[in-house]
């Protein structure tokens, strides 16, 4: 079995495949202090709730935008998977990356791009809507030509919440209205309504550089209540990063 891991700067995702086939995935907070033990403790639990061992696990692939967590994941790995994890980067993976410094991008965009060009349509476009919003665009040829960061919806909301004394917290949801009529429902109009405008201007923009409108792949929590509303989504895939870190581990096995 191959154990996949995801860290972003929110959360941390672990899931189980055996065969390509996702047995099963969990989430825990990310926390840069959590030890190789925590992680085993948090790990364990579940892994009886499936019935798997740690001899089952036989290799381990991470996908890390928080460098301060790798070590103690490197040190779980060791401990008690018994091998060296294998971190995505920009020399890991077979795609080229047309960027001024390839050795800057996120290891999960490099991810989001390697699935899309395996499993969609080219030219696309990954919008992953996590603690940042990001576009990455990927050509016809599949390569990764860059894209855009924006801030996320719920930092971005948080940070109202945060520098503004009176503004309180919200749900992120789709109102009923633009127009609100009460201060959350206005925050509530601000944080849906206007990353709807964002999302759109955003792949208007990319379509005209591109020549061609690209096949729009949504991820992350927030994808699917987005995607409701905006028609250039061309499909939520929940699991685009576990599929690009199975074909980063599937083209490592073969070379």
């Amino acid at each position: 079995m191959l154990l996949v891991i995801d860290v972003g700067n929110t959360n941390t995702v672990f899931a189980v495949f055996e065969n390509e086939e996702l047995k099963h995935s969990w989430r825990c907070k990310t926390e840069t202090s959590r030890s190789s033990d925590e992680y085993a403790v948090f790990l364990k639990q579940l892994f009886d709730l499936i019935q798997i061992k740690w001899s089952d696990i036989h290799d381990v692939i991470v996908s890390s935008v928080v460098p301060d967590a790798n070590f103690h994941l490197t040190g779980f790995c060791q401990k008690y998977v018994g091998n060296e994890p294998f971190f995505v980067d920009a020399n890991s993976c077979d795609i080229e990356i047309d960027l001024d410094n390839p050795d800057e991008i996120g290891a999960d965009r490099i991810v989001n791009a390697v699935a899309v060009a395996a499993n969609y349509s080219l030219p696309a476009v990954v919008i992953d809507f996590g603690t940042a919003t990001t576009f990455d665009v990927i050509d016809k040829g599949g390569v990764y030509r860059g894209g855009v960061i924006a801030a996320g919806i719920r930092l971005s909301a948080e940070a109202l919440t945060k520098r503004a004394a009176k503004l309180p917290q919200i749900n992120i949801e789709k109102p009923d209205k633009v127009i609100g009529k009460s201060t959350m429902a206005a925050m509530k109009s601000g944080m849906y309504w206007g990353y709807i405008g964002l999302i759109e201007t955003i792949i208007s923009k990319i379509s005209d550089e591109m020549g061609c409108k690209p096949f729009v792949v949504a991820t992350g929590g927030l994808a699917p209540l987005y995607a409701e509303e905006l028609s250039i989504i061309d499909i939520v895939d929940d699991n685009l990063i576990f599929k690009g870190l199975v074909e980063i581990y599937k083209n490592e096995q073969n070379k």
